[in-house]
């Protein structure tokens, strides 16, 4: 049996309008994966033929081998967290919690109620009476707390401040060290992943477009920086992706592998925000 969510020819369509064309991906467990693509190309959409909350019509999905369609014990295995609340919105957080205890055995209560006050998330509240950035607080904690071995994050941090989204991620590498399973974040934030993701998959109008190791995603270019001039001068016959200015300093990110970099410059690695606008701008 193969420990993984496996996604084959899937097709959706919602009347003229082709939301998925064919896809084939593979989740593996024990792996964090960016699922990176605009608002529209299709990343919500597959989360849910995963999960079950829309059926494709066309394609195939197996979660360890097993159908993912109308089973029980495949859906077990994930936990999706999302945008839309499916609770009734005067169920309290503690509440939301107890109830995810019901359908996932193992939900650690104990340390859902250390995140939410690390948070300063009021358990007692009912989920009306949150923010939008508090609401998705309670929703990413379930999805922290629930012991499922795919955990899916359907554009984790929306209304989150900056430092409510640190705290996520900081929580989040940590609780996947101490109990490593398969996390999925879908998210067009990609500079906010960049250094979590270990798999990266670009979708693009229903395709996928790219699906590889995030170590070989960012060695697909380069970043050069110093004088202008010397930046201009190497940078002619290449393909750049992007150049900031700064004074009479410039910085350009280049497709392709370094070669030939004159000692006055400066090589660092891709930015992949960069490298995901240009391949989706294509």
């Amino acid at each position: 049996m193969s420990n993984e969510i496996a996604v084959k020819g899937l097709t959706v369509r919602f009347g003229e309008t082709v939301a998925l064309d064919n896809v084939t991906v593979s989740f593996s467990q024990e792996r964090i994966y960016g699922l990176l693509g605009r608002n529209g190309a299709g990343k919500s959409t597959l989360m849910n033929a995963v999960t079950n909350r829309l059926f494709p019509d066309a394609g195939d999905i197996t979660i360890n081998g097993e159908p993912a369609r109308e089973n029980d014990r495949a859906q077990g295995m994930i936990y999706c967290m999302g945008e839309k609340n499916y609770l009734p919105d005067t169920t309290t957080v503690r509440q939301m919690f107890r109830w995810t205890a019901d359908f996932y055995p193992g939900f650690d209560m104990e340390y859902a109620e250390s995140l939410a006050k690390e948070f300063g998330l009021d358990i007692k509240k009912k989920l009306k009476g949150l923010s939008t950035g508090y609401l998705t607080i309670s929703k990413l904690i379930t999805a922290l707390a629930c012991p499922a071995p795919y955990v899916i994050f359907d554009e984790p941090v929306l209304g989150l401040d900056a430092n409510h989204r640190e705290l996520f991620y900081r929580r989040l590498i940590e609780n996947y060290a101490a109990r490593p399973r398969t996390v999925i974040i879908s998210t067009h934030l990609i500079e906010e992943i960049a250094d979590i993701v270990e798999q990266v998959v670009i979708i693009k109008e229903g395709r996928i477009l790219l699906d590889k190791p995030a170590e070989e995603v960012k060695a697909m270019g380069y970043a050069i920086s110093g004088k202008a001039g010397a930046v201009d001068a190497y940078c002619a016959g290449r393909e750049v992706l992007d150049v900031e200015s700064l004074g009479g300093l410039k910085t350009a990110c280049i497709l392709g592998k370094p070669e030939d970099v004159p000692e006055e410059l400066e090589l660092s690695r891709l930015d992949l925000q960069k490298l995901f606008i240009r391949l989706t701008n294509a």
